[in-house]
Formats: C-alpha cells, structure tokens, sequence
C-alpha cells in the first residue's frame, strides 16, 4: 500500500514546495540552494585581471576576522566549462569556519590552451596575495585549493615556480596546496576535452604536475 498522497507525481511535489528546486536545476545549484546566508559574507564580481572571464568572489567568515587563514579555490570541469557561482556551497563552507575564501573564474578551453588557463590562475593567486590581509586574513597562511582540473591550476602554482614568477610571487609563499581529484600524470591524454586544452600531441612534458614535483 503505497504511503504517498493519490495525487499526481508535479501535483505531489508542488505540495510539498519541491517542484521549483528540482525543476531544470543541476546538481550543483541543488547544493547551493542549501547554503545558508548567516554564515558568511560574500563580495561578488571582483576583477584580478582583463579578460571576462578574470573574475572572483570573496567570501568572508562573520567578524571579527583577523589573522584567518585564506583559501584561492579552483573549480573543474576539464579546463573547458564551469563558472564561480555554482561554487557558492565551497565559499560557504570554508567561510562558516573561519576561513577567508576565494573562488577564481578562468579562460576556458577552446577560447584558450594550456598554458593560459595556470596563467590566469597566477594572477588570480596575485589579486589574492595584494588583497589577503585588507580582507582579515594573513598572507602567511594562503593555500591554493583546486578540485580536477582546478586541482591541476592550483599544483601547477605550487610546484612549477614558472607562473607565481611571472607575476612577482613564488611558491614558497603558499602556505600549502590541497587538490581533490586531481589530475597529476596525464599523458598519453584521451579525453577530447583535455586534448584540445593541451593540444595534444603537442603537450609539453613539463606541462605534468608530477614533472616538478
């Protein structure tokens, strides 16, 4: 004997306010819709640099803050999709615990190829490094924190000094790197997403996390 209302299926769920979260929603912006808005505060749409897509949002733990760690955090999506504001639960969730972060749009695959999209990454991880300690944070306790392919972004500033250098930092100014399934040892690549960001067959060895570390 079946529990549920003899209603049908969109009727049910419009009973019960569930209809306008599952429709047309990804997982991510199912996650978001959770997110609570006491915890944190959030400065959206700040610029690091001149391309479109150069943008970040801030998100900060309640006050006072002073002296927190910092976090610059790079989303996946094989280098060629995803944007800041389905991350909104990651900012949420380092901010509710004291933690001030970051979370970094970069140019995308096939607007761009490696290597402009550790390029932007460097410069974001600038505007964040210029910035740290004006937003309660201490520039002795910044990590760059990547999830796939942001992952890739945030190992390639913490092992690979060629892109903090260029933009006056280096990397034994992170206080560390955290990466989530990222991607280290790639090649031969096979995915025809991180073919053409890499422009395989031509992808460099020293493009490879594991070559520097």
């Amino acid at each position: 004997m079946s529990l549920l209302p003899n209603l049908p299926r969109r009727r049910w769920l419009a009973s019960l306010g569930l209809l306008p979260l599952l429709q047309a929603c990804s997982p991510l912006s199912l996650i978001n819709a959770t997110v609570p808005t006491g915890t944190h505060r959030a400065i959206t749409d700040q610029i690091y640099g001149p391309d479109p897509r150069h943008r970040l949002d801030v998100y900060l733990p309640p006050p006072p803050v002073s002296g927190a760690p910092a976090v610059l955090f790079f989303y996946g999506g094989t280098w060629s999709s995803g944007r800041r504001q389905d991350y909104r639960f990651v900012g949420e969730a380092l901010a509710s615990r004291g933690i001030v972060a970051l979370v970094a749009d970069y140019r995308l695959s096939p607007q761009v190829s490696y290597p402009s999209f550790v390029q932007d990454s460097a410069l974001a991880l600038r505007w964040a490094w210029d910035r740290v300690e004006r937003l309660g944070a201490s520039p002795g306790r910044l990590f760059v924190l990547g999830h796939s392919a942001g992952a890739y972004n945030a190992a390639m500033l913490a092992l690979d000094p060629r892109w903090l250098g260029a933009v006056g930092l280096a990397p034994r100014q992170l206080a560390g790197w955290i990466g989530l399934a990222g991607p280290y040892d790639f090649l031969p690549i096979e995915v025809r997403e991180a073919q053409l960001a890499f422009d395989w067959p031509g992808t460099p060895l020293d493009s490879q996390p594991m070559f520097h570390a």
